[in-house]
């Protein structure tokens, strides 16, 4: 009976040890020190503790820092023995893992698993299981940008929308043209003619000319031309116009509409002329807004003709030789919608933009992007705030750019804090980037602190770089704008400090944020924050294990180095309790030192003080302040030999 009950208590006396492990373990990950917290996680491995929880800590220890062969064995080892109880964003950091060794068809094996479980997740738009090489692009996400819009000087009360930029020359269409008597019934303003501005990069700014009618003849007429598209040699453009006889009279259909036509015009000197309507226009349907392909073969076009899914779908033909066209194709349905789907525009890189009231936006027409060029099932992306308002958002143009992060053009909205019914806006989408900097100095002195190891670390806790201060004690990192950062400065024979930076979306600001670390060696003393026992007992916490961490780093980093320790309590209580206390925790406290891996002939002796040596006037009797009493509650860690 007794053996039995000596074993339940060892038992308990090891779960007991193992769960302040992992608590201590826990508090060291949560403050960053993934080191440590590894080396401690598996501590409480080795006492048999195999549980969910430490296994996939350690995966984050190693994950954390980019160690990612270390990481891929634990989130392994986890699922391993645990399989579908283990959360999927560790599912997901197991892949990142595998995919960063190379191990892309085990990757894509998990990755399966992983959309079975999150098949709502964004993570997973446009994977395809079949086809691994798409792995690499999972996780690319683009960097934050900043997007500063600016109304245009040019624009009018009246509607002025649409922009395509060659040679220098800004196209949209106005209806500012009030020397026309004849007024369009829909809004009451005049009808809507092309013109041009120059357009010129003066440094940081923009400068636009005064707006004119484009250099035609018979392209403006008394009814709608609008939304053009030049070819890259700068010799054809696609124009759209409203249906008109070769007397420039308005056609009407059975109904009485006036339905919208293509055209195309030819340079000839500086005059756009030679204005031709396209074959696969009709009398009973609109076809117009025009759009090339960037190697100008195919042409985009609006129609309401039969056969299409909704109001207003977008179709494509093929520019054949001889003046000859393709049949027209509809995009499909995953552009367009039951609804209006309007403006296509190609970028250089072949994204496909487009408007539309059909799809998931803000209100009204919202501008969209996709793939779909290259990708017939690809889904659309609607491009969000402040591209899209609660308006009509629509006519986008994106500058063509060899730079990369460099995205400049415009767009068309009729959002009331425009000068009228629809305004022109430019867009430069940024990438928004800031920078975090500082100097490391002792607390103590205000010394700089050369060499010192500061890690930028980003809000899920990862190490995302790390630097050693220069001469001159600084440090300095390159950050995104919009996110929350953690820099740490650690030193050798210091304590850690750290410093949380939010940045905002001002592109180009400096965040200064100086670091100031304790040391841990003062005279001959190892000097740590206050220990602090429960009440009557003797036993270490997980917060005076995390302070005598301090003290075994250091002695790590000197190896020859001998100290003794000294306990010491307030008056309250019996003077006799007191020393006895005291010397329990004195010997407590070595204890927990020697079972960190320190020799114990490095600690001479561990003594207990009680009240004996108190440092103010609060003796037995003397009525005193929680503040003045904590003064005498202390701990010394006296170095003897270094």
């Amino acid at each position: 009976m007794m053996k039995t009950k000596t074993l339940i208590l060892l038992f308990v006396l090891s779960s007991t040890f193992m769960i302040a492990q992992e608590k201590l373990a826990d508090k060291f990950f949560g403050n960053y020190s993934y080191e440590k917290a590894t080396e401690l996680y598996k501590e409480v491995l080795k006492d048999g503790d195999t549980s969910i929880h430490v296994l996939t800590r350690l995966g984050d220890c190693y994950y954390n820092n980019s160690k990612s062969e270390d990481a891929a064995l634990w989130y392994g080892k986890a699922l391993q023995k645990y399989d579908r109880d283990v959360n999927p964003e560790y599912i997901y950091k197991y892949i990142q893992s595998l995919r960063s060794l190379g191990n892309y068809s085990e990757a894509n094996e998990w990755m399966k698993k992983f959309t079975e479980i999150q098949n709502n997740d964004t993570r997973i738009k446009g994977y395809d299981p079949e086809n691994i090489s798409k792995f690499n692009e999972l996780a690319k996400t683009e960097k934050d940008r900043v997007v500063k819009l600016v109304n245009l000087p040019f624009n009018s009360k009246y509607s002025d929308f649409g922009s395509f930029i060659q040679n220098g020359q800004l196209y949209f269409a106005s209806s500012r043209n009030t020397d026309e008597k004849k007024l369009y019934s829909w809004n009451q303003e005049p009808f809507l003619d092309i013109y041009k501005v120059s357009v010129e990069k003066k440094g940081d700014t923009i400068a636009y000319g005064s707006a004119d009618f484009i250099n035609a003849e018979k392209i403006n007429t008394d009814y709608h031309e609008a939304s053009i598209a030049i070819t890259n040699d700068g010799k054809t453009m696609y124009f759209t116009r409203d249906n008109v006889s070769k007397k420039n009279k308005a056609k009407y259909d059975k109904e009485g509409t006036t339905h919208l036509k293509l055209y195309k015009a030819t340079l000839v000197g500086e005059i756009w002329t030679d204005i031709e309507e396209l074959p696969f226009n009709d009398d009973v349907f609109s076809t117009g807004h025009p759009s090339l392909s960037p190697d100008n073969n195919i042409l985009y076009f609006v129609s309401d003709r039969e056969g299409g899914l909704g109001q207003t779908d977008i179709y494509q033909v093929e520019i054949k030789k001889g003046n000859t066209y393709s049949e027209p194709k509809n995009l499909g349905e995953k552009v367009n919608t039951e609804g209006r789907e309007m403006f296509p525009f190609v970028s250089q890189d072949s994204t496909f933009y487009f408007s539309s009231d059909g799809h998931l936006n803000l209100g009204f027409l919202d501008i969209f992007k996709s793939n779909v060029i290259k990708d017939e099932e690809a889904q659309p992306e609607n491009l969000g705030a402040p591209y899209n308002s609660g308006h009509d958002d629509f006519a986008f143009f994106l500058n063509p750019s060899e730079e990369e992060n460099d995205k400049t053009g415009y767009f068309s909205s009729n959002r009331p804090d425009g000068q009228g019914s629809d305004d022109i806006y430019s867009f430069d989408a940024s990438i928004c980037l800031q920078t975090i900097k500082g100097i490391t100095r002792d607390l103590n002195t205000n010394d700089i602190i050369v060499g010192a190891t500061v890690k930028l670390i980003n809000e899920v806790g990862k190490v995302l770089e790390e630097v050693e201060t220069n001469e001159n004690g600084e440090y300095e990192f390159t950050v995104d704008c919009n996110k929350k950062y953690t820099v740490i400065g650690s030193k050798e024979d210091y304590k850690d400090d750290l410093k949380e930076v939010t940045t905002d979306n001002e592109n180009n600001k400096e965040t200064e944020a100086d670091l100031y670390l304790e040391p841990l060696i003062n005279d001959n003393q190892i000097v740590i924050n206050p220990i602090f026992f429960d009440f009557d007992k003797s036993n270490i916490r997980t917060d005076a294990q995390y302070e005598l961490e301090n003290i075994v780093d250091v002695m790590r980093a000197h190896p020859t180095m001998v100290i003794k320790i000294e306990a010491h309590t307030d008056s309250r209580g019996r003077d006799a309790y007191n020393m006895k206390l005291s010397d329990r925790r004195a010997k407590s406290t070595r204890e927990y030192i020697i079972s960190r891996g320190i020799a114990q002939e490095r600690i001479e002796s561990a003594i207990g003080y009680g009240e004996s040596q108190l440092l103010n006037k609060c003796a037995n009797r003397v009525k005193c302040t929680e503040e003045e009493h904590q003064l005498n509650r202390r701990s010394y860690f006296y170095i003897l030999k270094e």
